[in-house]
């Protein structure tokens, strides 16, 4: 049946647990349960299995599109993977395990909804479980699922799962975690993933499918604070739109409508909406994240990397950030280096002027003797700019609170911030 996905809502989350947890097969299960893979791809999949001397087919082999990954059984890079139901469209993305891999999770999480977090029932919560919820907890995840997996494994017994839920709320109360809902399952077997489990009838709640597709994510985005980065100055210069001058970009937060007052920075002039214009005609109101054109009733000279804004609501502008850094590169930040700073649309210089402490992501812990910042490291940092930036904490927009710091020399992305 074909699914006209055009206008329907899209939940990113990301996959994350311990080694072994059964990512890769949850989301093959995902896929070829709710009808998402092709016939071909499921073939391919099968005669895999049956190679490996397998009885049952493998839908791990789904997601482990690298042949390194395949040979090992591991997740080794962020695999990003896409299916859609007749509510919802989802993208998602597969992260690693391994505590090596930390700067995958952080990349794949970034733009994330919701973490699913696996938690394998035999064993219970590690340090890895622990890591993750951490990372989630600082990206400011809005919703998390914990999926107790392999429950065909204990026999689907009440008891270990419910043991794994007390577990989890008390470590969950030390971090910034809002909404938690747990599901217990089998990627292998499907129960509870896209069909109700008759192994389990004690479990009274929804399966992890329906979860996706009804979890509320409408008040995820910033609603309240007018953000408008502009990416880019649209003139025509033909002759329909000879005097046309518009602003693109993606709403980063807030709501515009047409006739509001809008306050211009750096600049500080004030102007009106005009129109704002997308790809399908004109429309009176747009939010975050949409992506328009805005026109002002004013000329002012606006160009990339400057922001649109309310005149009674703005963004602080500064040129020193407190940042929580995650280090992407496997050489460590170079005393009093210039780097390149990347925050919404706008871009300068930068420093590293201070490193306060380093989080010891297993422990929660600061450690404040060490000041050695290596590859997968987060740790919390002072910034200097060469110009001012407009930034709002990340806790309250993750689109103007996080940055990226890039090597002048190799144009390598050696860190991703979350501005405090």
């Amino acid at each position: 049946m074909a699914i006209d996905d055009s206008n329907m809502e899209i939940l990113r989350f990301t996959t994350a647990g311990s080694v072994d947890d059964g990512k890769s097969t949850l989301i093959g299960r995902l896929l070829y349960d709710s009808k998402s893979i092709f016939e071909d791809q499921l073939e391919a999949v099968e005669k895999s299995s049956k190679g490996k001397g397998l009885e049952h087919v493998d839908l791990s082999l789904l997601t482990d599109g690298l042949k390194a990954e395949r040979e090992q059984g591991i997740t080794i890079d962020v695999a990003y993977r896409y299916f859609a139901t007749p509510k919802r469209k989802f993208i998602i993305a597969d992260t690693p395990g391994h505590i090596q891999y930390t700067r995958n999770m952080v990349t794949g999480a970034s733009t994330a909804n919701m973490a699913l977090i696996l938690i394998d029932a035999r064993k219970g919560i590690l340090e890895q479980t622990c890591r993750h919820a951490f990372i989630a907890s600082l990206l400011k995840i809005p919703h998390i699922i914990i999926c107790v997996n392999k429950m065909d494994l204990v026999d689907y017994d009440q008891g270990a799962y419910e043991r794994i839920v007390s577990d989890f709320r008390k470590f969950a109360a030390k971090l910034e975690v809002n909404d938690v809902h747990f599901v217990p399952i089998s990627a292998l077997k499907g129960d509870n993933v896209v069909e109700k489990s008759e192994n389990m009838d004690w479990y009274e709640g929804a399966t992890l499918l329906y979860m996706l597709e009804t979890i509320h994510i409408g008040s995820d985005q910033n609603h309240v604070d007018c953000r408008f980065p502009v990416q880019y100055v649209v003139r025509p210069h033909s002759d329909e739109f000879h005097d046309y001058r518009g602003y693109a970009g993606r709403i980063s937060g807030g709501i515009f409508k047409k006739g509001d007052e809008v306050t211009v920075l750096p600049s500080g002039f004030s102007s009106k909406i005009k129109s704002i214009d997308t790809f399908n005609g004109e429309i009176d109101m747009a939010f975050a994240p949409m992506s328009v054109t805005i026109t002002l009733e004013d000329d002012i000279d606006i160009s990339r990397g400057d922001m649109i804004v309310r005149p009674n609501n703005q963004p602080e502008s500064t040129q020193d950030l407190d940042v929580m850094l995650c280090w992407l590169n496997p050489k460590g930040p170079v005393p009093r280096a210039k780097y390149h700073i990347r925050h919404t649309s706008n871009e300068g210089r930068a420093m590293i002027k201070e490193i306060l402490y380093k989080v010891d992501i297993n422990t929660l812990h600061r450690i404040e003797d060490d000041q050695g910042i290596r590859m997968n490291d987060i740790s919390r940092v002072r910034i200097r700019t060469t110009k001012p930036f407009f930034v709002d904490s990340y806790r309250r927009n993750r689109f103007t609170g996080s940055i990226i710091l890039v090597d002048e020399g190799t144009n390598e992305t050696v860190a991703a911030g979350m501005i405090v």
